[in-house]
């Protein structure tokens, strides 16, 4: 009997999370479509300008991870209270992720004239380290932007509301799109800014995004009323910061450890080899968005349970979060697999020989077994960062990602003949690795210890 039970049981969390999840796998699928697109609509400038802004795009990414993962607390926070029945208490804390939004956006404009010298350290060619710096300057202009749409959208998505992000993120992929068309090759009387006018798309995107869902908060929409709230208190934001911090820092060591690997171990190997990686992880992003927004629906699920007291049910979320991500990332990667000239050519430059494609094959198909690594990483982190267990998870990225994975992937380009294909397998079992230490920390059960919120008095 408990064997013909237990396929009910389990389809009703999957249920819920594919309702929760729907609209953020879209919003964060409109992420893919504007990397995709990027280097789609480049790629007939040449293998440098698609390194330049693939990788510059990457690199910008490096000033949003810090407080992007910081301000995804916001949403530990408010599915918590929501499970706790304190929802009128949640609006404070968007204002919290705004701050570190508003505080981000002013570094990032301070750090604008570090990028040249900064980028003259690589070893990029003159060409492509000149519109590396050109296209991350404007980029860079974005910022306060991009983490202020996180914010909003971690608040609404931890009330339950996962639709209001993703109608800031279709906005953003139309218009980013479009302006893409306009600015590179210069349509409609625009100028043709090539590179330069990818970034100019992508920072107008960005900012109209941020418009609209900054407009739906200030008037209520989204089953929030402008009314919720009261006071903001210092007491709060210092406890945002507490956990959000380890949780910003545990996505920037590992990214800066990413970028290290691009910047300083692959950049040597030559511009065609940097544009090959940037091609994958564009394939890559269409698998890795739709199924981080999975987790993070199953992060908000989980949230909710701790905050009813409900922690032995986070269990069979995760579960249900896992089977979801893994399916979705694995076939993916089948695709992949199975037709990775198909996918690379995708992305050769008009009238080439195909070396794009003859350098990335290989690449595309290891990229396949970190994906399924990818989906357990991220239900487990996004799991633990619903409890408050973020200083332990940014302690397990520090160790694996700069102590293991940097210094096995330098000696082997530098020490081996594998080049990046030997670098891109050390990616893969750094993954595995911290794969199989977020399972076992989830296992501990020690999140259960974790008190994100105050506790409420009676």
């Amino acid at each position: 009997m408990g064997n013909r039970t237990e396929p009910h049981r389990a389809a009703a969390p999957i249920r819920t999370l594919l309702a929760l999840a729907m609209p953020m796998v879209l919003a964060r699928a409109t992420q893919s479509v504007i990397t995709f697109a990027d280097a789609l609509q480049v790629k007939h400038l040449g293998s440098g300008a698609l390194a330049a802004t693939a990788t510059g795009g990457l690199n910008v990414m490096g000033f949003v991870i810090l407080p992007m993962g910081m301000v995804f607390i916001v949403q530990s926070f408010v599915s918590q209270l929501v499970g706790r029945g304190e929802r009128a208490a949640t609006r404070r804390f968007a204002w919290y992720g705004l701050g570190i939004a508003a505080v981000a956006a002013v570094v990032s404009i301070a750090l604008i004239p570090a990028l040249e010298p900064v980028l003259g350290l690589t070893g990029y060619s003159p060409g492509v380290r000149d519109e590396m710096a050109q296209y991350m300057a404007i980029r860079l202009l974005s910022v306060g932007a991009i983490v202020g749409v996180e914010a909003l959208g971690n608040w609404y998505g931890g009330l339950g509301n996962t639709w209001m992000q993703m109608m800031a993120g279709v906005v953003t992929m139309v218009i980013a799109v479009f302006c893409n068309w306009l600015l590179i090759d210069g349509h409609l009387g625009a100028p043709a800014l090539g590179v330069a006018g990818a970034a100019w798309a992508s920072t107008i995107a960005s900012w109209f995004g941020f418009a609209i869902i900054a407009l739906g908060f200030a008037r209520g929409w989204g089953g929030a009323t402008a009314a919720e709230g009261g006071p903001l208190a210092w007491s709060e934001l210092r406890r945002v910061i507490r956990f959000g911090l380890p949780n910003g820092l545990n996505w920037f060591l590992e990214f800066a450890a990413f970028q290290l690997f691009i910047n300083g171990v692959l950049a040597s190997l030559g511009d065609d080899t940097v544009a090959a990686l940037n091609a994958v992880l564009a394939v890559n992003s269409i698998s890795f968005m739709p199924a981080f927004g999975l987790a993070s629906a199953g992060a908000i699920l989980a949230g909710q349970a701790i905050g009813r007291g409900e922690r032995e049910a986070v269990w069979a979320q995760v579960k249900a979060t896992l089977l979801c991500t893994m399916v979705w990332m694995g076939a993916i990667g089948l695709v992949d697999v199975a037709a990775p000239h198909a996918v690379l050519s995708l992305f050769e430059e008009p009238g080439k020989s195909g070396q794009l494609v003859a350098i990335g094959t290989t690449m595309l198909a290891i990229s396949a077994a970190w994906q399924l690594f990818d989906a357990v990483n991220m239900t487990f982190a996004e799991t633990l960062r619903a409890a408050g267990d973020t200083t332990w998870t940014a302690g397990a990225r520090l160790v694996l990602a700069w102590f293991v994975f940097t210094p096995a992937a330098f000696a082997v380009v530098r020490w081996t003949t594998s080049g990046a294909v030997g670098a891109m397998i050390c990616l893969v079992v750094y993954l595995g690795i911290l794969a199989t230490a977020l399972a076992l920390r989830f296992r501990t059960g020690r999140w259960k210890a974790i008190h994100l919120i105050e506790p409420k008095l009676v």
